[in-house]
């Protein structure tokens, strides 16, 4: 494990904060802190997603994450940055099911999160879960607004936005998406 002069752990994510969910299915998953060790399991998640599911979370397509999108999306600092895997255990080792994740500003008082849940396991409560930890890491930290973009055809993000008291208005860049809102 590497420790920086500022205490930050750069090589493995936390230990905590962990949750172990009981899904509307029954089925269960272990929600954790996401670091470089994840980089392949990312990797795999991202490319076992549905063409539509990939636009929808990176708002364009993408087949293959490249090498630099994977060390963005698994080089957490847990300060700035927090990023949690929803997982389940197949043949002895885990599957990243859904991805939950924030980033703040330098100030630290607004951040914009995203959520991607597999296709499989859509329809769970595994997002709702997810963004429910991301919120409350977010009000523990200290960050007054959390904001998402997301495209206007992404209907159960707008759906579960709504059901967690997000308000959402028309992109004024781009009218095919929607910025989802939350005071904390």
């Amino acid at each position: 494990m590497n420790i920086t002069a500022s205490g930050l752990n750069t090589t493995h994510a936390p230990d905590y904060p962990r949750w172990s969910e009981t899904l509307r299915d029954r089925s269960h998953v272990v929600i954790r802190p996401m670091g470089s060790q994840d980089r392949e399991e990312e990797r795999a998640f991202i490319e076992g997603l549905s063409p539509q599911s990939r636009h929808f979370r990176f708002l364009g397509q993408v087949c293959r994450p490249s090498d630099r999108l994977l060390d963005q999306l698994t080089d957490v600092d847990n300060v700035h940055d927090v990023a949690f895997a929803a997982v389940t255990h197949e043949d002895s080792r885990e599957r990243i099911v859904g991805v939950g994740r924030y980033s703040a500003n330098t100030a630290g008082d607004v951040c914009e999160c995203a959520v991607t849940v597999s296709d499989d396991w859509q329809g769970k409560g595994l997002g709702t879960l997810l963004m429910k930890h991301l919120i409350e890491v977010a009000r523990a930290r200290g960050i007054h607004r959390m904001y998402s973009v997301d495209s206007a055809e992404n209907v159960r993000m707008t759906e579960l936005a709504g059901d967690l008291g997000f308000l959402h208005h028309v992109d004024p860049d781009d009218a095919s998406q929607l910025i989802h809102e939350l005071l904390l």
